[in-house]
């Protein structure tokens, strides 16, 4: 069953073109590496895919429907930076905000939404911080709660938009661990992925973009020098153990 179909999908920014007919589907219980160049038109795609940049053409659908009907199944996490973090309010007020769909913005969370958040702080480890202001959360801590807000929408698919940017190891572990755990439930994961070393270890599919789609598929067979190469314009190193750094190096 595809919980995501693309068909042609196009869009540009400033008059230039950002995604360029882009068609693929995506299966359920699946955990998608989004890989490609700065530029690629990454995380357009995402905004795009969720309504939240226009489209110039093309067709999406979520479980066979459209947007406006799957939206409670949908949970995103978007780039830190792109979040207001001196807004003040506190962790557990941000958690609490992915139960809106189901509380509605009106009514006022009772002692079970409370608990769901609770629970979900626990799965990231953040539940020490849950009375914590979030502008004094570190960067890693802050993207933690992001994932926590998601988690307790409890969503059939999810995009996340370069989770591990600028987290340490330990967060990077914590998130990855939840999104396995996410996948093993047969729940979809979809996440903008820039460390071409970890890919293997991380995704049980690719999907490699530079505005146009590459290649998308099963990550032992789309994870390869040539369809890289094709990605990132140009031939790229590999070295014994994986790529030289956190980024390819054209030869």
């Amino acid at each position: 069953m595809n919980v995501l179909d693309v068909r042609r999908l196009s869009t540009a920014y400033q008059n230039k073109v950002v995604l360029d007919s882009l068609s693929f589907s995506v299966r359920k219980g699946t955990l998608t590496g989004i890989i490609g160049p700065n530029g690629a038109g990454k995380s357009t795609m995402l905004k795009t895919l969720l309504g939240l940049q226009p489209k110039l053409q093309g067709e999406v659908e979520f479980f066979g429907k459209k947007l406006e009907t799957e939206k409670k199944r949908i949970g995103y996490v978007p780039q830190r930076g792109a979040v207001d973090w001196d807004f003040p309010t506190n962790v557990l007020d941000v958690v609490m905000m992915g139960l809106y769909g189901q509380i509605g913005w009106l009514r006022i969370p009772g002692k079970q939404h409370r608990q769901k958040a609770m629970e979900a702080l626990d799965k990231v480890a953040m539940t020490d911080y849950a009375t914590r202001q979030i502008s004094q959360l570190s960067g890693g801590q802050q993207q933690r709660v992001f994932l926590a807000r998601a988690l307790v929408q409890q969503a059939d698919l999810y995009f996340m938009d370069e989770p591990f940017a600028g987290v340490d190891a330990k967060t990077e572990q914590t998130i990855m661990s939840v999104l396995h755990e996410l996948k093993e439930q047969g729940h979809t994961v979809l996440v903008v992925h820039h460390d071409l070393q970890t890919v293997p270890r991380y995704f049980d599919q690719v999907l490699l973009m530079n505005k146009k789609l590459i290649a998308h598929g099963p990550t032992e067979k789309v994870f390869t020098t040539d369809y890289l190469s094709k990605t990132y314009g140009g031939a790229i190193q590999w070295l014994e153990g994986g790529f030289n750094g956190r980024h390819p190096v054209k030869q």
